[in-house]
């Protein structure tokens, strides 16, 4: 960035999750959507990961927020918060004024006019002048490497931290959708709720999180199976410590119904598509983006369900955050899918 370049150029997927800004072609900032904040003066304390490594850790004065929920902003001051302490970790050579902020920033494709006037206030408070929105599911299939203007059908499943995006786009806009609310964060607390009920173990969402990545499945059989996952924690009776070791059937188990819900929600989709564009996406099969797409067999599983072929996006988790930025350097181009 030079010294008389005066606009600066964000592309931000703001994730339940994970935030990951694009700035100059490069992911600059990949951290956790989490921040830490002093209960007494309000402060920020930490951000990204080192917030992260607080959670569930903290003591009173001290409180950890994940300021979105469902991938809608929960608590406007702590993204706010966020979103500015993030800006401010990519790395630019030292202005000496504050530069022109030219944001995109992705949202769910079921936001109602409210959840999309929350991002953008907070994108705004935060040093964007010039705020574009871009719905999920669109920056996913831009990402793929999907040519979303031309005249065929193409969908797109976009499983993240708070919601599950499912989208048929044709001729550069969204033809029908749904947007659920099973997704990361689902899976995590259905871990937590399994461990308690079957092993008696209390754990908490790091510990789950780590499960899910670890052993987290949804075929009970597995070409290339991984090995069991030792847990560690206190027995829900005695309040001893326990080891317990989890292996991926026990996990396809415990996700079993969340996984039926989105099938159903990709079939309700399939249902309202146009008959023409129906054909299209049984030729060119249907894509996964989003931290979800890693939960091992969900393609072969969702493949012989629906008898549609699924593919996995290349890099899925970041799928959504490259489509912003390609977005945001042809913003001419891509205006007309922008709010």
């Amino acid at each position: 960035m030079g010294l008389f370049s005066f606009t600066q150029e964000i592309a931000m997927d703001l994730g339940t999750a994970n935030t990951i800004i694009i700035h100059g072609d490069k992911v600059v900032v990949d951290e956790p959507s989490i921040v830490a904040i002093d209960r007494v003066s309000g402060k920020l304390v930490a951000i990204g990961e080192k917030a992260r490594q607080m959670h569930g850790k903290t003591h009173e004065n001290i409180k950890t927020i994940r300021p979105l929920r469902d991938g809608v902003i929960a608590d406007f001051n702590a993204a706010e918060q966020m979103i500015k302490g993030m800006i401010k970790m990519i790395p630019t050579r030292g202005h000496w004024f504050t530069p022109y902020i030219r944001m995109v920033v992705c949202i769910p494709s079921g936001s109602t006019e409210v959840e999309v006037r929350a991002v953008r206030d907070s994108a705004e408070h935060s040093g964007g002048r010039d705020v574009y929105m871009i719905y999920e599911p669109m920056a996913a299939a831009i990402g793929i490497g999907i040519d979303v203007v031309a005249p065929e059908g193409s969908m797109v499943v976009d499983i993240g931290g708070g919601t599950a995006e499912i989208a048929v786009i044709a001729l550069g806009g969204i033809v029908c959708n749904r947007s659920i609310t099973v997704a990361g964060d689902v899976f995590t607390s259905d871990i937590q709720d399994y461990m308690r009920q079957q092993h008696n173990i209390r754990i908490g969402e790091r510990t789950a999180e780590e499960i899910k990545i670890q052993v987290g499945s949804v075929l009970p059989d597995l070409e290339n199976p991984p090995p069991d996952f030792i847990v560690r924690g206190p027995n829900l009776m005695t309040a001893l410590p326990v080891e317990v070791p989890v292996s991926f059937q026990e996990i396809s188990h415990c996700l079993d119904k969340s996984i039926s819900r989105i099938e159903t929600a990709i079939l309700d989709v399939l249902e309202q598509t146009p008959p023409e564009l129906y054909a299209d996406i049984v030729t060119h099969g249907i894509y996964l983006a989003g931290g979800g797409a890693l939960l091992r067999g969900l393609d072969k599983r969702l493949s012989d369900k629906i008898s549609i072929p699924f593919r996995v996006a290349e890099d899925p988790l970041r799928a959504v955050a490259r489509g912003t930025g390609i977005a945001l350097k042809n913003v001419d181009k891509f205006s007309f899918l922008m709010r």
